[in-house]
Formats: C-alpha cells, sequence, structure tokens
C-alpha cells in the first residue's frame, strides 16, 4: 500500500486532472444525450474518477474534498444500481 501512496503522490496532479476530466466527460455525457445515455457506463466512469479523487484528497488530508468525492461513491453506487435495475 505503501508503494501505491507514493506513486499517487508523485503524480498526485497528474491523477487529480484525469479524475476531474472523467467527471466533466461522464456529466456531459448525460447533458448531450438525456434519457438515451449509457447509465451504467456513466455511473460506473463517475465511480472510478471518484475512488481518485477521494484517494488523492486523503493523502493530502484534504477533508473537504473527501467527503465531497466520498459521497460520490456512494451515489456512484446506488447509480449503478438502479442502472442494474437492483434497485428503485
Amino acid at each position: 500500500m505503501t508503494l501505491l501512496n507514493s506513486f499517487v503522490l508523485n503524480n498526485l496532479r497528474t491523477i487529480e486532472m484525469i479524475g476531474v476530466l472523467m467527471r466533466i466527460f461522464s456529466f456531459s455525457l448525460v447533458s448531450w444525450l438525456g434519457p438515451a445515455s449509457p447509465f451504467m457506463f456513466v455511473w460506473t466512469f463517475n465511480t472510478i474518477d471518484a475512488v481518485m479523487l477521494s484517494w488523492c484528497a486523503l493523502l493530502k488530508k484534504d477533508s473537504a474534498y473527501t467527503v465531497l468525492n466520498l459521497f460520490w461513491i456512494l451515489v456512484g453506487v446506488i447509480g449503478m444500481l438502479r442502472a442494474a435495475d437492483l434497485i428503485h
């Protein structure tokens, strides 16, 4: 885990930028396609970027962004469950 944390810290700005671009892409896709959006893809993609951004925020000890992105992980999991029609 220490090796992985070191990698993230050494590439923090790049990982954060990738995560932010992923989030912009996923919500842009929903905005453009509306109900025709591939919701499982969007929520999976969004949850991956939330994990990336949460990890960065945790390592930076940034509590506000940690809470925000942990919330997005929860939203993403619920979105995936809804997209899979496992909850209504």
